[in-house]
């Protein structure tokens, strides 16, 4: 993940954050760095490299040295560092480097408003003055300053104070596979899991970051080395999946503690206070002990919890706990309002597990273990959502209506879902950055509606991921109409070779030139388009032969069965079985009145060297189909009936059998 980057220039005097979501690798880019420069292979423009972690700052701010100079701070971590030595070391700026990870952990917004900075080493300012005075230049001008956050905690950062920003992006596709390969080490049952991940559009798109893939491994080996026989359904949602990554540990440690219920109840809410007031760093002499957790660190079932779920790290004068992963706390929080039904109903911050929990199938699992649950709080919560629901899609807040798209995913409840849904449903998601797994869930709500009235994608920028995981629900409706900017050719013939059913989509002729333009990129991979029943007309129809025509043109079947046509559209129909380059192989146009100078027309084109054509469906009076098959034997061979299409079929030699049945 960081090789590629970090090997360049980059840390010659930079002031530059260190982007990525929780779990993303922060930390370990950061202990990838010292590694690196401590063993001499990297980074040797550094003398000297000095890290803090802002939880550990936290605490000089809350004790005896609110205020501090930045030579006692580093003295205060580094102590084999004296003062004397310290200040010479301070004087060559340009060998310094200073890392500060974790800003999000930090209880203080760097404010570079502040106009009274620190210029001096030996000053007392408070930390977080210090750490803005370093990255404004004020102080030891010409360092190198690397902070490393979660995206949510930059608000405050000064464009013009940073010279770049570094972004943790995760697990490619192909480092998503060896990833799992190497923690089973047996590569076919790691691929066999990877398989049933990478058919999970939810599990999949999550595994790009290296906690959640090792979340989904650790729980997915629980499963698939249990006999056949013996396991269950394998988890689908993300609510399915940290239950059973629960219920695996507590059933590992049932036998270390007789009160684990207890234990979850004031562990669950520790980490809703946490998730409310944006604490992820729990501290022994406080967080710990306010939630009477401090006389169960010395049992033998939260010393093996913690080894599962939270991480125990001890700094200069305090033991710190945190979750092993932000979602982690946040499902942690959510399962303590089934712990203790008389917590505080509004469910806002972590309504998706909640909603997830509302599910009685998943919830006990964890049920028999703990005891029964009442089912009061799941009833509540699936009214809320439904209300929710109903809120949003008749609302304009598209982020809104895209949360509710993931309640409902995870509550896996058709009826509730058509019930919030209602009918006629519009959805507008455009100019609205749409990722894999927004469009994952979405296809899934969309999957469950009888008839979608107006799905609106204009300017989503959908990557072809996005594409594959918004299609399934999307073919699976009657009622689709598709709003796309029409210069984006190349998304929307990647849209189109997955959405190929848009039969009776209230598609009209103006529909037909994105349509062709699709058909024309050289991107386009679409074999199969059904169009039937939507009013193209002929002005429709031509437009959509000039893209037919094309030779980046792949298409092989095209259905146009009650589209409006007559026939002034036979010409270009028939240009288009003329054409060299056509893969046209099937061409149904029954439905329409193409009468018989149309069909004449199309006859001229079949009877063209050039026609692939094996199956042309149409309907056709007696007088006209005697009269066309007799036009068409004298060139191509033998005639047999069928009742009121034809089909014309070419074999290898190039003999055109036309069928029709009388009617008896």
């Amino acid at each position: 993940i960081y090789s590629h980057f970090w090997r360049s220039s980059l840390l010659l005097e930079i002031h530059a954050p260190g982007l990525g979501v929780a779990g993303i690798g922060k930390t370990t880019m950061v202990q990838k760095i010292m590694f690196d420069w401590a063993r001499g292979t990297q980074y040797q423009k550094f003398a000297f490299v000095f890290l803090f972690k802002f939880r550990e700052l936290n605490l000089l701010d809350s004790e005896t040295e609110p205020q501090i100079a930045l030579t006692r701070m580093i003295v205060r971590h580094y102590k084999h560092l004296n003062d004397t030595r310290l200040k010479e070391i301070l004087k060559k700026t340009e060998s310094l480097l200073f890392i500060f990870d974790g800003l999000d952990e930090y209880k203080h917004k760097l404010d570079f408003t502040e106009r009274k900075l620190c210029s001096d080493p030996d000053d007392y300012f408070p930390v977080h003055i210090l750490v803005t005075s370093l990255v404004s230049g004020t102080l030891l001008k010409g360092c190198s300053v690397l902070i490393t956050s979660r995206p949510t905690a930059l608000e405050g950062l000064v464009m013009e104070k940073v010279d770049r920003f570094v972004e943790i992006l995760g697990f490619f596709p192909d480092q998503r596979l060896m990833f799992f390969k190497k923690f089973f080490g047996d590569s076919d049952l790691g691929t066999e899991v990877f398989r049933y991940v990478e058919e999970n559009a939810i599990l999949y798109t999550m595994c790009f970051n290296p906690s959640y893939c090792w979340i989904i491994c650790s729980v997915l080996k629980s499963h698939f080395m249990t006999p056949e026989e013996e396991r269950g359904a394998a988890p689908r949602t993300i609510t399915e999946l940290f239950v059973m990554f629960l219920h695996n540990i507590l059933t590992n440690h049932k036998r270390e503690a007789e009160n684990q219920r207890e234990i979850m109840s004031k562990l669950g809410k520790m980490a809703y206070y946490g998730v409310a007031n944006r604490i992820f760093v729990f501290y022994d002499k406080f967080e710990i002990s306010s939630f009477g957790l401090h006389s169960e660190l010395s049992s033998p079932f939260l010393s093996g919890f913690l080894k599962e779920i939270l991480q125990r790290e001890s700094t200069l004068e305090h033991t710190t706990y945190t979750f092993f992963h932000l979602i982690l706390q946040e499902f942690v929080a959510a399962c303590s309002f089934y712990f203790d039904p008389s917590a505080d109903g509004r469910f806002e911050i972590f309504i998706q597990f909640l909603a997830g929990l509302a599910r009685y199938s998943v919830f006990k699992i964890l049920g028999g273990i703990l005891g029964e649950f009442k089912r009061k709080t799941a009833v509540t919560i699936l009214e809320w959502v439904r209300q929710k629901a109903e809120q949003a899609f008749q609302g304009r807040d598209k982020r809104e209506a895209l949360r509710v798209c993931q309640w409902l995913y995870e509550i896996q409840n058709q009826k509730l879902t058509r019930d919030s849904i209602g009918k006629n449903l519009k959805l507008d998601f455009s100019n609205t950055t749409l990722s894999p797994l927004d469009c994952a869930v979405v296809g899934s709500v969309i999957h469950c509606c009888t008839e979608l009235e107006q799905l609106n994608l204009a300017s989503t920028n959908l990557t072809p991921e996005c594409i594959k995981r918004l299609t399934p629900g999307l073919s699976c409706c009657r009622h689709v109409r598709l709003v796309l900017k029409l210069h984006n050719f190349s998304i929307s013939s990647l849209l189109f070779s997955h959405l190929y059913r848009l039969r009776s989509c209230d598609l009209r002729a103006d529909c037909c030139l994105p349509l062709s333009l699709a058909l024309s990129t050289k991107h386009s991979q679409l074999a199969v388009l059904e169009l039937r029943k939507n009013k193209l007309e002929d002005s429709g129809v031509r437009i959509l032969c000039e893209g037919l025509r094309n030779k980046n043109c792949k298409l092989k079947t095209l259905r146009l069965r009650s589209c409006g046509l007559t026939s002034g559209c036979c010409t270009a129909l028939s240009s288009v079985l003329c054409t060299e380059h056509s893969h046209l192989t099937d061409l149904e146009l029954g439905g329409n009145n193409l009468e018989d100078s149309g069909v004449n027309l199309l006859c001229e084109g079949l009877r063209n060297p050039n026609c692939k054509l094996q199956r042309l469906g149409a309907e056709l009076t007696t007088v006209l189909c005697e009269k066309s098959v007799l036009g068409i034997k004298r060139c191509v061979g033998d005639i047999t009936f069928f009742k009121q299409f034809y089909i014309c079929s070419c074999s290898l030699a190039r003999t055109l059998v036309l069928k029709r049945k009388l009617v008896t």
